[in-house]
């Protein structure tokens, strides 16, 4: 089928096929939840009520989804240079061993101090880490997924290792720094809302939401109004035309994967300063592959990502809900149903474009 048939108006493009695709992987895991014994209806609003249906549910969900924002405008702006970043997992541990670091020996500063000082370490480990692979795609042509999916592995045993033998807490058995500093805590959104009013109910939810929000919105402004943008995109789109057009496919490589990567080490920001508050093993938790999800499902735009890492927020917030209330669903079928939602929003997004594609035309026709 050419692409003509199968072209959408740009409004169902961006919001009707996503919905239709997330439509598709609910109702196949209602299927599940079936049979499995339980109510699909039932687990739906359990799932619901748990994400949005109190203030410390939504906080929780926010939270998440503040973790996603950053993995998927990391892969988001290197998917605009032509790559598939799979590196967000390594490139988040990484970052926040640099966050980490201006908590344990700067903690004891002034927030107003520490802050930027986190984000810039955040930042910067990050890139640096992206920067390898970055530069092995540009000059030597080894492919980004090979060499950023082994250099997960590569930070997860570093990381392990640095916190074993050299950061850990003396004195304890568990592979953990000890805490940071007060200067080091990311304020907490209830207590900043309490400042102008608002009552909220305590949650994770902290500061690092709002710089979130900040990135995705300094990533639209850099992608899609500076002159540097316009070249990422057409570096992305058409090497060729790339080097016709003066451009330098090699350099923009290594730029969009250096923005990436740093989007991916402020990861730390909310997971260690806002809530843990000290490095732990393990602490992206898989959020550095959730992302390339919200960004597929986002269609690689800041704003479709905010959707979509609210949507996944909204799954592991209700979805741990759903697992305590019904015992015959436990955390493993909540990582099908997430699952079933990145096949149908990732992999198979396309099943449904020909016949929405068909929809239309006859009603063009008509």
């Amino acid at each position: 089928m050419s692409a003509t048939a199968t072209k959408l108006p740009r409004w169902a493009e961006l919001a009707l096929l996503p919905a239709v695709n997330l439509l598709a992987a609910l109702l196949l895991s209602g299927v599940v939840v079936k049979i499995l014994g339980e109510s699909p209806w039932a687990a739906c609003r359990l799932l619901l009520g748990g994400a949005f249906g109190s203030q410390d549910g939504l906080g929780y969900t926010l939270y998440y989804a503040t973790n996603f924002m950053f993995t998927g405008l990391a892969v988001a702006v290197a998917y605009h240079a032509g790559l598939f970043n799979i590196g967000g997992e390594g490139q988040a541990y990484v970052g926040g061993l640099g966050v980490g670091l201006v908590g344990l020996w700067l903690g004891h500063l002034p927030f107003l101090v520490v802050m930027p000082l986190a984000i810039l370490a955040g930042a910067a480990f990050g890139a640096a880490w992206a920067f390898i692979p970055a530069w092995l795609q540009a000059r030597r042509g080894s492919h980004i997924v090979i060499t950023t999916i082994m250099f997960n592995f590569i930070a997860a045993a570093l990381m392990t290792y640095l916190l074993v033998n050299v950061l850990i807490k003396p004195g304890q058995q568990s592979p953990e720094t000890r805490e940071f500093g007060p200067g080091a805590a990311m304020p907490a959104a209830h207590e900043l809302l309490a400042r102008i009013g608002i009552t909220f109910a305590p949650s994770p939810l902290n500061f690092a939401f709002f710089l979130a929000l900040a990135a995705a919105a300094l990533v639209w402004v850099l992608v899609w109004r500076t002159r540097w943008g316009y070249a990422l995109r057409v570096a992305g789109q058409n090497q060729a035309a790339a080097v016709y057009a003066g451009i330098s496919p090699p350099r923009i490589i290594v730029q969009a994967m250096l923005l990436s990567g740093a989007l991916a080490g402020c990861f730390g920001l909310n997971e260690l300063l806002g809530s843990q508050h000290r490095i732990l093993v393990d602490f992206p938790g898989g959020a550095g592959f959730v992302g390339i999800a919200v960004a597929l499902m986002g269609r690689n735009h800041p704003a479709g990502i905010f959707l979509a890492a609210v949507l996944f927020g909204a799954l592991a917030q209700g979805g741990s809900q759903l697992s305590f209330d019904m015992p015959k669903i436990n955390r493993d079928t909540v990582v099908v149903i997430q699952g079933l939602v990145i096949l149908f929003c990732g992999a198979l997004e396309n099943v449904f474009r020909g016949p929405l594609a068909a929809l239309f035309r006859r009603k063009e026709a008509a």
